[in-house]
């Protein structure tokens, strides 16, 4: 079995599947991490397996936290498309990146936004990845999109 340790010395330790073998990985752990202890090839993409009929979703290669449960399973697979088609305020735009931050999906709807205390951006959007199909960002969230995601964004100036 392969196995990381977290950099405290303690072991939180979790098996967890990827490609059909175990690997102990710290709890939480990133994807970056998971993407290195499995040593996923590149062009490659890892993908938490999921139940029923949707979407196995995506594990972000970066230092997104991931809290892992026991015995969960992953697959690598071809990377996805990078370029999907969304709608922000009704305007159609690309972007390349698969998650899109509150901050980001903002800038999208006002060029160089300005987040002083006195404006409020509420950002709504449906169509996303599953298993929230639709709903809303606030500050320090993100949402997985798919082609035809659709955001609202509105500014308020409580000033």
């Amino acid at each position: 079995m392969h196995e990381i340790q977290p950099e405290n010395g303690a072991n939180h330790g979790i098996r967890v599947h990827i490609d059909q073998h175990p690997y102990m990985s710290p709890n939480p752990t990133t994807g970056d991490a998971l993407y290195a202890l499995a040593r996923v090839g590149e062009g490659l993409e890892l993908f938490k397996e999921v139940e029923g009929d949707r979407e196995d979703t995506a594990v972000p290669n970066d230092a997104t936290e991931l809290h892992l449960k026991e015995d969960e399973h992953f697959h690598s697979g071809e990377a996805r498309e990078r370029k999907f088609r969304i709608i922000v305020n009704l305007e159609p735009k690309e972007v390349e990146q698969w998650v899109l931050t509150f901050r980001e999906v903002v800038a999208l709807a006002y060029p160089n936004p300005d987040f002083k205390p006195t404006i409020i951006y509420t950002v709504t959007y449906k169509r996303a990845v599953a298993p929230t199909h639709e709903g809303s960002l606030v500050e320090g969230e993100k949402v997985e999109i798919k082609n035809g995601t659709i955001f609202n964004v509105t500014k308020t100036d409580k000033s």
